[in-house]
This record gives structure tokens, sequence and C-alpha cells, in this order.
């Protein structure tokens, strides 16, 4: 399983082929405090397209589940991972951060969640 090779976003760049130096935004017209969230998501994309192994979801096909990281906001402590089943599920969680597994998705939750806390949190 890819999982055991991704690691670091590093990794995700070596197994997309991908030059991480030269892969991400310039961010510098940004307001500064936006510039680490918009880095992050690049980041996250590259991380989830890695994992996924080239599953891209299918949006018209409503029986295909799709998963992503679920978190709660702990004041002062950032994110915590929450197990989530599905059942019923609404979701700002853009296509491109959803894993096509729930194991994918649990091990990016953790595995990657400062990056995930530099993309939601405003600091």
């Amino acid at each position: 399983m890819m999982k055991a090779k991704i690691k670091t976003f590093e990794g995700a760049c070596k197994a997309l082929k991908l030059n991480p130096k030269t892969v991400l935004p310039d961010v510098n017209g940004m307001p500064e405090h936006h510039q680490k969230s918009i880095i992050s998501h690049a980041k996250l994309v590259i991380i989830a397209e890695a994992l996924n192994e080239g599953w891209k979801p299918d949006w018209k096909n409503s029986d295909e589940w799709k998963y992503y990281p679920w978190f709660r906001m702990f004041s002062g402590s950032g994110l915590a991972y929450l197990v989530c089943d599905h059942l019923y599920s609404g979701s700002a969680v853009g296509s491109r951060l959803c894993f096509k597994t729930s194991e994918l998705a649990e091990y990016a939750g953790k595995q990657f969640k400062k990056l995930y806390e530099d993309y939601f949190l405003l600091k």
C-alpha cells in the first residue's frame, strides 16, 4: 500500500515524480496571514493524490464512498482527529482532499495533522 511510502510531502512528490522545490505556488502576492494556508493546501492536494494512487472521486456516483479526515477544534490545542462513520455527511472539504478508503483518510489526518492545522486554522 502507498501509505507505507508516503510519510512526508517530499515522499508524495517523489511518488508522483514532482519536484518539491518547484511544484508549490508562489504566494508572495497573498496577504501574509493566508500564505501558510495556501501552501499547506497545495501540499495536502499532492499528498492525497499520491496516497490515492490514481483514484479520483466520481461525484456523479452517489454509491461510491468518499472519505476525508474529520477534526474537532479544541481551544488552545488545535485540531483533534475524530473517527467518523458514513451515514450522511455534508462537507466543506474539497474533492481534492478526499480519499478512496477510510483507512487512508485516517492515516492522512494523523500523519499530516500539522498541515491540516495550517490549512484550516487562522492563527
